[in-house]
């Protein structure tokens, strides 16, 4: 029986671990840390160090890596999150921004604004292999499609998303949207891409399949982030001016609520189940959650000093 102790005790252990709530960590530019939020209980319970400028965030596929751009340093901070450390940094091109994972978890990739470029990196060495170069200038945003065929880039200083081909390492196709795209999101099932285009208060649907825009949405005012609900049927943006996140109805492709929220939302991330929505404010240094299910703000979350996004583990 005493031999079978620990077996239980580490079984235990895990069942905690798979029935947890899961995180949320917020990039805070200004603080130069990444708040962690229990989704239970909606609290901070953590604060890693993480370099100078931490913006943009994506979750390994083991779920103990976090990978940050920290842009003053051009580099990709690695994050241990069972230590709430920094275990190593990777080099990039100057001033990288959104960061995102390949849904098989062998590509990090991370938009490079002054390269105007996509740096891949290999998980498994954690080497960056290689820049693929887009043509919209200063790229903020390098999304994957669910199905990893195509990494979808939005630019500051473009009126187009650059489409590049994973496998052929190259771009292959741009779609004509609006003044600086920013966030950039798919439906699950990866037949449609949403972006919001900030100067124009827009969200362009894109066909992955024809590569062609099939709507254009009138959001908030300074459209910014989006996030795409875990069934498909809704996309929330935030409008940066308005202090408001839109919610679309996928079905319409048109504006069906509207959830005020705190000053200069940016980039947002969704529960797994899809209950609750963690909106970062910029201005207010907080992180807004919403209820999906009613479209109501439950509460204010104090982080550190201008959140730009969240990813949640």
């Amino acid at each position: 029986m005493k031999r079978l102790l620990p077996a239980l005790a580490a079984g235990f252990f895990c069942a905690l671990q798979a029935a947890a709530a899961p995180l949320a960590y917020v990039a805070n530019e200004k603080s130069g840390t990444i708040s962690i939020i229990d989704t239970a209980t909606d609290e901070v319970v953590g604060t890693i160090k993480a370099g100078t400028k931490p913006r943009g965030q994506a979750v390994g596929a083991d779920g103990r890596t976090l990978y940050v751009s920290d842009q003053p340093a051009n580099a990709l901070l690695v994050v241990d999150l069972e230590k709430r450390a920094v275990a190593g940094t990777i080099d990039l091109g100057e001033s990288p921004e959104g960061v995102s994972r390949s849904p098989d978890g062998k590509w990090v990739v991370v938009a490079v604004e002054m390269s105007n470029s996509a740096a891949f990196i290999d998980t498994a060495s954690g080497r960056k292999l290689f820049n693929i170069k887009t043509r919209g200038e200063n790229p903020e945003h390098a999304v994957f499609s669910p199905d990893g065929r195509w990494l979808y880039v939005s630019a500051e200083e473009a009126d187009q998303v650059d489409i590049v081909d994973v496998a052929a390492q190259k771009q292959v196709a741009a779609v004509k949207v609006a003044k600086r795209p920013r966030g950039i999101a798919f439906l699950p099932d990866g037949s449609r891409a949403y972006v919001a285009c900030e100067f124009d208060s827009k969200v362009f649907a894109i066909d992955v399949a024809t590569q062609k825009v099939v709507a254009e949405i009138k959001a908030g005012t300074f459209s910014n982030g989006v996030a795409v609900h875990p069934d498909g049927k809704r996309v929330y943006v935030s409008n940066g001016k308005d202090a408001s996140v839109s919610v679309i109805d996928t079905a319409t492709n048109t504006v069906s609520a509207t959830i005020a929220v705190g000053k200069r939302p940016w980039n947002m991330a969704i529960t797994p189940d899809g209950t609750k929505l963690y909106v970062a404010n910029g201005r207010d240094n907080s992180v807004s959650v919403i209820d999906t299910a009613t479209n109501r703000k439950l509460r204010d979350i104090p982080v550190g000093e201008i959140p730009w996004g969240v990813v949640i583990r």
